[in-house]
């Protein structure tokens, strides 16, 4: 009976790699599901009324729910959202401080997406001056936005950021505002609006993790095979050593 003899080497490798590749799937996986759920939640309530900013504040769960909005946007105070690509082409996203007249709430509503193809040129964007009924849902990031250097804060309006905080925006201006963006419907005040409702959806997820587990099943025949291999080589290098002179 062959024994099993991989080396005290390859053994540490897959003992140092096997639960990492496992993990890294095993976390795939988790994502996938979060998004599932995410989607399915946006779906259910793509489709429901719109509520009033005075139900919006008692809600615990805002994320994707409908808003109904009226009242004026602030057209000193605009944030452009960097690096935004639509159909290849580079551009911004528009967001604006919005003063709900119901309720007396500022929100931060994103306008949606505009070209930008030549930086030596400022954006330009109107904004309606008169009071406006929209509607709007909330959007709740699953996930904060990987920075490499942090937006700097202060300076000249409008502000030209990679992420956006709106607790932050209400700070600098001094006022009580709803934490979350709102994106806003199509109607007169709207650019383009075909944001994605995740950056990467389940699929991709769950392609991920099969290949995290690929490679896990790869590296445990990979032993087994050496294992096997190098002991067979090594009965028959001994078989050779003793034979006759």
């Amino acid at each position: 009976m062959r024994r099993f003899r991989p080396g005290w080497i390859p053994t540490l490798v897959v003992l140092a790699l096997l639960p990492g590749l496992i993990a890294l799937g095993c976390w795939q996986l988790g994502r996938a599901e979060e998004k599932r759920v995410l989607l399915e939640v946006y779906a259910q309530r793509e489709v429901d009324a719109p509520l009033a900013t005075t139900q919006l504040l008692q809600t615990l769960d805002p994320a994707y729910r409908r808003v109904h909005l009226y009242g004026r946007f602030d057209a000193g105070h605009s944030v452009l959202l960097d690096n935004r690509m639509r159909d290849g082409q580079a551009g911004v996203e528009l967001l604006q401080p919005f003063h709900d007249q119901a309720s007396g709430l500022w929100l931060l509503v994103n306008r949606g997406w505009l070209p930008w193809p030549d930086r030596r040129v400022p954006v330009h964007f109107d904004t309606p001056e008169q009071t406006l009924a929209l509607n709007a849902s909330v959007y709740v990031a699953p996930g904060s936005s990987f920075q490499l250097h942090p937006d700097p804060v202060g300076g000249q309006w409008p502000h030209l950021l990679n992420a956006i905080d709106a607790a932050q925006v209400w700070q600098q201006l001094d006022r009580e505002g709803f934490a979350h963006e709102l994106r806003l419907e199509p109607g007169p005040a709207a650019y383009r609006l075909d944001w994605p409702i995740v950056a990467m959806g389940p699929e991709k997820h769950l392609g991920y993790a099969v290949q995290w587990f690929a490679l896990a099943i790869a590296l445990v025949l990979l032993y087994l095979y050496f294992g096997w291999h190098n002991n067979k080589e090594k009965q028959h290098g001994h078989r050779h050593s003793t034979g006759p002179a």
